[in-house]
């Protein structure tokens, strides 16, 4: 006779090859795909030096090539708007004078701003160029003057110069930040590892042994990346100590909240963690980019979780002097308390089959009913 459970199973592995997993992979690639075709400037904060006409000029034909791209900020001369890019306010600055146009840009903060940055600079010295021109054939039609060959006499407008600025260039060994924003999802999934090394074996482990494993083996993963990053790639140039503590905090706010769900939900705490951390964290996180370039609900979930924040965080730490950063410790930290909170204090649920925990209880186990036919042996 025919086992039903074995044509049930069947059907479920069916389903499971061509409609749970195609629509898993699917999800994966939006995830990822989406938000990389949206790629556009949204609120993104830049300065304006000058507060004359010419300013006021500048902001009206940025606001008219990218409504809405801009949030600009005033700055009374080039210094303070070089101090406020090296302070992190904005992502770079556009001083503008009669002729000439000088964009301040920081490609540490991002390669793809600073090219955007360069570009709308350019478009913009070309739109006053324009206008210069309209305005002077204008005034000609205005004001006739012959020459000796009877020829209207007018001067030509002196076209606008610009002039880019790095203040704060990414290192030379790294020009694109290739290596800066490729670290990030190999750090995520070795978080995840680690978390589920430590979770699924020595499940007896005290609570407080498993928290100083985990700081220390993020610690040490964190310091591994830094010299590879570093010492073989050149890549993170300054500040090793915070560089180090930034990676290794980031690996210990991965590890510690995939630790936490292993140790509450189990091992679907692993797979939940995958999908929190590489599949939502990592292509919302705008390392690639820059966070202002995503859309704005990307942009705001990615910066709560904690690849997005690490990586926020480590182009601080290695180019920014460690300014505005508040934000991201304060984040990456209360991933890895509420974590570890979970390691320590949490129900750790048998991760495996055949632990202790989950292995079923024989006739020799204390407490465990005889079966039948060993009752009725006895009983004779």
């Amino acid at each position: 006779m025919k086992n039903p459970m074995v044509g049930l199973l069947s059907w479920r592995r069916a389903v499971a090859m061509t409609v749970a997993l195609p629509l898993v992979i699917s999800l994966a690639v939006m995830a990822y795909a989406w938000p990389a075709s949206r790629v556009a400037p949204r609120d993104l904060p830049v300065g304006i030096v000058g507060t004359g006409a010419a300013g006021q000029h500048a902001v009206e034909g940025l606001e008219r090539s990218r409504p809405g791209g801009f949030d600009f900020r005033l700055y009374p001369d080039e210094e303070s708007a070089r101090s406020a890019i090296k302070g992190r306010e904005v992502y770079g600055a556009f001083v503008v004078t009669p002729g000439s146009l000088t964009v301040l840009q920081a490609t540490a903060a991002s390669a793809s701003v600073a090219q955007l940055l360069n570009t709308s600079g350019r478009q913009l010295a070309a739109d006053a160029g324009t206008s210069a021109a309209r305005g002077a054939t204008a005034s000609a039609r205005g004001t006739f003057v012959s020459s000796a060959y009877g020829e209207p006499l007018t001067e030509a407008p002196a076209e606008m110069r610009v002039r880019t600025v790095d203040v704060v260039p990414i290192s030379a060994d790294d020009p694109r930040g290739v290596v800066f924003s490729s670290a990030l999802l190999p750090l995520t999934m070795c978080g995840i590892l680690i978390a589920s090394l430590l979770a699924m074996s020595n499940l007896h482990m005290p609570g407080w042994r498993r928290v100083v494993e985990l700081v220390a083996a993020c610690a040490a993963t964190g310091f591994g990346a830094y010299l590879v990053a570093q010492g073989v790639l050149g890549a993170l140039p300054h500040e090793r100590v915070a560089t180090w503590s930034a990676l290794s905090l980031t690996m210990l706010a991965i590890s510690a909240t995939c630790a936490g769900l292993v140790t509450l939900i189990g091992p679907a705490g692993l797979g939940l963690s995958a999908v929190l951390m590489v599949f939502v964290g990592n292509p919302f996180s705008g390392s690639t980019s820059a966070p202002e370039l995503l859309p704005k609900a990307v942009d705001d979930i990615g910066q709560w979780l904690p690849p997005g924040a690490g990586a926020n965080l480590l182009r601080g730490t290695a180019y920014f002097g460690g300014n505005a950063t508040g934000s991201q410790i304060s984040v990456l930290v209360l991933w890895s308390v509420l974590g570890l909170a979970a390691v320590v204090l949490g129900r750790r649920t048998p991760a495996v089959a055949g632990s202790p925990g989950t292995r079923s209880r024989g006739v020799g186990d204390a407490g465990a009913e005889p079966y039948p036919h060993a009752r009725h042996a006895a009983e004779r």
